[in-house]
């Protein structure tokens, strides 16, 4: 049996984690979402420790990354996965509200695979969120986890 598709959100803003929750399961995209609320909590999910150290070894398709965040922020975690050999083949798309063309080219130089300003309306919010879900968890193959 196939195990359902995963995405990690990683956002600081609460509004912003339950539209995306909201516009995921409202579209019926098969698939987990797991949440981390800063950068803190997405290297300690991803390299499972801390309180993920417990969660089951399966590995998110994609990764949803807020760049403005407290403690560590999504630069710093972009950085780690993408010079970690057995995470930096997970897509990472940047869902950001930073139009600064430094966090852009940044992101691309550490090996974001897409760049997304977030938009201010909540319809247009909806149908960005549709877009990447319907891309990266519908269409999207990934390669296989290195050993």
């Amino acid at each position: 049996m196939t195990q359902p598709k995963r995405i990690l959100l990683v956002e600081d803003n609460p509004r912003e984690v339950e539209l995306t929750l909201a516009t995921l399961k409202a579209n019926n995209f098969a698939m987990e979402v797991d949440v981390a609320r800063d950068g803190v909590e997405a290297l300690d999910y991803l390299y499972r420790r801390g309180a993920f150290a417990n969660r089951a070894n399966s590995r998110s398709v994609v990764v949803f990354l807020d760049l403005k965040m407290p403690r560590v922020d999504g630069l710093e975690v972009l950085r780690q996965i993408k010079t970690d050999p057995k995470l930096k083949r997970v897509p990472v798309v940047v869902v950001t509200s930073s139009r600064e063309t430094q966090d852009l080219i940044t992101s691309y130089e550490l090996g974001a695979n897409a760049y997304v300003v977030k938009p201010i309306g909540y319809t247009e919010c909806v149908d960005i969120l549709k877009l990447l879900s319907s891309f990266w968890i519908g269409v999207n193959e990934l390669p296989p986890v290195p050993e």
